[in-house]
């Protein structure tokens, strides 16, 4: 009976929206947060569900539910991912738009919380197919979104392609060009230098930081990856090539590939375009996603999805350092366990930062019209990542918490303030 009441603990908590209110409630009650702006930043300020019809290649109209919620904008626009996922929920959506808030607040960017999802599976569409979606998507949803307004992005199963199809359609609909209205953009329009490695890079400079503080050498460091996409692959070729780290273990949909000794992240990038898995690696042992979360590393860096570390095995977790990649994949319950055996973890809306941040810096060269070198995007993501870094550790010293709620500390009061000085409250 004991482990059936864990479980249904745990289920009470899973719902990814209500974790995120359950973390926003949690920091405005440390900060004692006047109660109307608790209650008004519990919920988004808008949101809107579509169905959209698309002809797919056999002929038939087939109808998909999608999402665009607005969390935020005491900051500035909205500004957030879309999403294209056979498990979309719009919970799901409304949690990523909360995080997209208190994530631009983190890094003082003058943008809001947005997040967009279509429930689909890409993998199953052809390309006309997805342009025909993603076209469709902003015909829905065009009046809500604008360079001003909310500027979407990519997210999981969504691509610079996409992005493009999207940019495209706003610019058909509103009569001329309008690259600003998109981010994640190919870079021949409008698109930025950095963007597409930018959420790794930007978390690992903050993994830099965080090793200096538990005085880590990251070279050698070993290093495993739940969740080896987009994000996940650029997490392991970057912890290689910028500080030497040994990576012993990765993971995708159809398992994990290990190896004491270390694997090489662009071979196994290659092996799982030829066979669409991680999985047989040549040289490494088969474990499972499980597994992989418990493997005695020096770091651990889910890149997947939410909900993967848990108060079922948050105590088994082995890793000094824990550096979320991906959103929401670890439970408020889970966090506490965690900064009680001593990890020290990066939030999320912390360490996946970097993708808003050189988005911003995308919207930003779009309204100017003129386009930085890559090497001066990476020195300004350094100094954005390492100064929100900083805040974030200063404040769990000063108040004694974890990562997770210093860093809500930080961005909650920041929005807070700008929504007293606007008068909403």
């Amino acid at each position: 009976m004991e482990s059936q009441g864990v479980a249904v603990e745990e289920l009470a908590v899973v719902n990814p929206f209500v974790m995120a209110q359950k973390q926003c409630d949690d920091c405005s009650s440390i900060l004692n947060v006047d109660p109307g702006i608790r209650e008004i930043i519990r919920e988004p300020m808008q949101e809107i569900h579509v169905s959209i019809p698309v002809r797919m290649d056999d002929g038939s109209i087939k109808v998909f539910k999608g999402f665009r919620v607005i969390h935020n904008t005491a900051l500035g626009p909205a500004k957030g991912g879309i999403r294209f996922h056979p498990d979309e929920t719009a919970d799901t959506v409304r949690a990523l738009a909360a995080w997209m808030t208190w994530k631009c607040s983190l890094m003082e960017l003058p943008l809001g919380g947005g997040k967009g999802g279509v429930i689909c599976n890409p993998k199953e569409m052809s390309p006309g197919e997805l342009e025909r979606l993603s076209r469709g998507y902003v015909e829905r949803v065009w009046h809500v979104i604008g360079p001003d307004k909310d500027i979407p992005a990519p997210d999981v199963y969504t691509n610079p392609q996409v992005m493009a199809w999207m940019m495209d359609e706003f610019s058909k609909i509103a009569g001329k060009n309008q690259f600003g209205v998109i981010t994640g953009k190919p870079l021949r329009i409008g698109g930025s230098f950095g963007r597409h490695d930018a959420t790794a890079r930007g978390g690992l400079y903050v993994l830099r930081e965080a090793a200096r503080h538990c005085r880590l050498n990251l070279r050698g460091a070993t290093l495993a990856i739940q969740g080896f996409g987009n994000a996940g692959s650029y997490v392991g070729s970057l912890a290689r090539e910028l500080f030497g780290c040994c990576i012993v273990a990765v993971s995708d949909s159809k398992g994990a590939a290990y190896n004491s000794m270390g694997l090489d992240p662009l071979l196994l990038n290659e092996h799982k375009r030829v066979t669409g898995s991680v999985v047989d690696y040549p040289g490494t042992e088969y474990i499972t996603q499980e597994e992989l979360l418990e493997l005695d590393v020096d770091v651990l860096c889910p890149c997947s999805l939410e909900n993967v570390i848990t108060v079922e095995n948050a105590a088994r977790i082995k890793a000094t350092i824990v550096a979320e990649f991906a959103n929401g994949p670890t439970t408020p319950e889970a966090d506490s366990i965690l900064y009680e055996k001593g990890v020290h973890l990066l939030p999320d809306f912390l360490c996946n930062a970097g993708g808003v941040t050189v988005s911003y810096f995308e919207m930003v060269q779009n309204f100017n019209m003129f386009y930085w070198e890559e090497k001066e995007v990476y020195e300004r993501l350094d100094k954005k990542m390492t100064a929100a870094y900083d805040s974030v550790l200063d404040i769990s010293r000063e108040y004694k918490l974890n990562m997770r709620r210093a860093a809500y500390i930080v961005a909650v009061r920041r929005v807070a303030e700008a929504m007293q000085l606007r008068g909403w409250v």
